[in-house]
This record gives C-alpha cells, sequence and structure tokens, in this order.
C-alpha cells in the first residue's frame, strides 16, 4: 500500500508539471507496465482529480481543472515558497490579504515539522508601501478577476477614468496587461479614442458593463508590458531607459551609496570613494538625486549634468538669500 501511494504522488506530480504524457512516458518513468499506469490513473479519478484522455498512436493523459479543488502535491521548495508568497503578501492592494492569511494558516497547518522549523527560521515582516510613501490604494480582487478576463478574452472595455485633476473621462480600451508596481495596480490598454497606449491606475477606473466586441491584441511597443510600462514610468515611449544619464565621483564608500542607488550601478574607488552612474527624466532630477547623498561630487559627466548641477547652485543660492 505504502508502494501504491507513494507511485500514486509520483504520478499526480508529473501530471502537474506538464500539459500532456504519453501512456508509454509515464510507464517509463515510474518504471512500471502501461497496465499499472492504467489503474493509478483510475485511482486519481476515484480521487477527485479530473484526469483526461488524449487520443493518437499511444494514447494519453492530461490534467485537467474541475469544479472542485482536488487536494494539491508540493514538493519541499514549492511548500516553502508558497508560504512565504502568502507571508509576504506578494500582491498589495488586492484586497486578498484575509485570504491570503486563512491559506497561510492552512498551509502551515499541513506542513511536516522540518518546512515549519525553516519558515520559523525567516521570519516575514512585510509592509504594504515605503515609510513616508501613502498606503496603495485597495482594488476588490473581482475588479481584477474582471480586467483579467478582458485581457484574456480581448474584448474592448468601457469605462470611467478619474484623472489625477479629478477630470472625469469615458473611454473604450483595448486592454492588454494588468500590472503592480509599488503596491498600486495599473492596466496597460490601447485608448481607442485617443489612437495612443495608455497606463491607467485600476484604482480609477469605474467598469461600465457590458464589455464590447472582440479586438485583435496589438503589438506592444518594446516587445512586452513589463518593458513598455517600464519605459513609460521612466519617461520614454520606446526604449526601457533613463532619458538622462549620468555618472558622479562621491566622496563616500561604496558601501553607504548601494542601499540608496535605486536602479543605479556603483563602482568602488580608492581611498573610500565610489563611481554612481544613474539615470533620471530630466538632468535637474538626476543632479537632485546625487546631490541627496550629501558628500562632495567630482568626476561630473555628461557637461548637460554639470550644467544641471550649476543651475541649482543659482537657484539654491537665491533660496538661502531670501531664507536670510
Amino acid at each position: 500500500m505504502a508502494e501504491q501511494t507513494y507511485r500514486l504522488l509520483q504520478l499526480l506530480s508529473l501530471l502537474q508539471a506538464r500539459r500532456d504524457w504519453s501512456g508509454p512516458e509515464i510507464a517509463g518513468r515510474l518504471e512500471v507496465s502501461e497496465r499499472t499506469v492504467r489503474r493509478d490513473i483510475e485511482r486519481l479519478r476515484a480521487l477527485g482529480y479530473r484526469v483526461g484522455a488524449l487520443t493518437g498512436p499511444d494514447g494519453g493523459y492530461r490534467l485537467e481543472g474541475g469544479a472542485d479543488l482536488p487536494p494539491l502535491l508540493f514538493d519541499d521548495d514549492q511548500a516553502v515558497a508558497l508560504a512565504i508568497a502568502l507571508e509576504s503578501n506578494v500582491f498589495p492592494g488586492s484586497g486578498i490579504e484575509e485570504g491570503a492569511a486563512r491559506a497561510l494558516a492552512t498551509l502551515r497547518q499541513v506542513l511536516p515539522s522540518r518546512l515549519r522549523h525553516r519558515l520559523d527560521g525567516m521570519p516575514v515582516t512585510s509592509l504594504s508601501a515605503r515609510p513616508g510613501d501613502s498606503p496603495p490604494p485597495v482594488v476588490p480582487p473581482e475588479v481584477l478577476v474582471e480586467l483579467s478576463a478582458t485581457v484574456r478574452d480581448c474584448r474592448i472595455l468601457r469605462v470611467d477614468y478619474s484623472r489625477a485633476d479629478t477630470t472625469l473621462e469615458r473611454n473604450r480600451l483595448e486592454p492588454h496587461g494588468l500590472i503592480t508596481l509599488g503596491g498600486r495596480w495599473y492596466l496597460l490598454a490601447w485608448d481607442l479614442d485617443n489612437d495612443d497606449w495608455r497606463t491607467l491606475r485600476v484604482d480609477r477606473l469605474v467598469l461600465r458593463p457590458p464589455h464590447g466586441a472582440l479586438f485583435t491584441p496589438r503589438a506592444i511597443p518594446g516587445g512586452s508590458v513589463a518593458a513598455f510600462v517600464s519605459a513609460r514610468f521612466k519617461g520614454s515611449d520606446h526604449v526601457d531607459r533613463w532619458p538622462c544619464e549620468g555618472a558622479v565621483v562621491l566622496d563616500l564608500p561604496a558601501r553607504g551609496v548601494h542601499p540608496f542607488a535605486g536602479d543605479g550601478t556603483v563602482e568602488e574607488l580608492a581611498d573610500e570613494r565610489c563611481r554612481l552612474r544613474a539615470g533620471s527624466w530630466s538632468w535637474g532630477a538626476l543632479a537632485a538625486a546625487f546631490l541627496r547623498f550629501e558628500a562632495d561630487i567630482d568626476g561630473v559627466e555628461p557637461p548637460a549634468l554639470a550644467e544641471a548641477f550649476a543651475v541649482l547652485a543659482r537657484r539654491a543660492h537665491m533660496a538661502s538669500e531670501v531664507g536670510a
């Protein structure tokens, strides 16, 4: 009986790892006959797993979704990864915190002691926003599910959208992807009324069903949702890079700069100094970002960055005279 149970677990693991398996493939992996495979498949079906049969020369099997959730099989690494994801709330602002907490409690109840000890050895404290940031707005899970369905089905959306200046828009959108960034949810869509790509905050969207007709997905600039949205947030339309990039030498050790470098790169130099390369949407913003380290600066490049430092210096001098 123990051998049969172990074999069923192995069979279930194979079916979860890949969409389709032929009978001979499974028999070879489990080192049993195809007749034994057929019997084990029937045992899984009796336990509630929907295992479909495939036609073909060798036949085959596919694990399908069902109306009820059957028992799931995870290896040690998968179980730990799932528990950490639930505990750290990988999707802040999605309104699933209570469900995640209940799922984590259920998972911990069935974890073997060796895995519970691994989790207890890495306590996780999750903050939904950085200190000083406003808390992310909560988006109802049913809204995320509905938006995901329109992306999957390629169906036109009708929405009301509240802009940052409180102006209300009515838009027809071709949704292409959902993104979570900094605790906020965004929808990447082609705006049919403005003939342009838009990245809209989901918490400002009000859906106006019924949804519209089907559409053919467009090619996303940059090749993917992630690349395009990253480029847009950097102030670029197509290329995923900052429009202004430069470097300075800071009179600080690299270890003191690394934690605050963001997506910049830090190069350690002699005499406890370092070179920081970074980017921003304007030369003035980039110069200000370097000044926040409150250290002496030299080795400025390119010249446009040096000019931005001069502009900031004049403004700082004027501000100091006003203060005096």
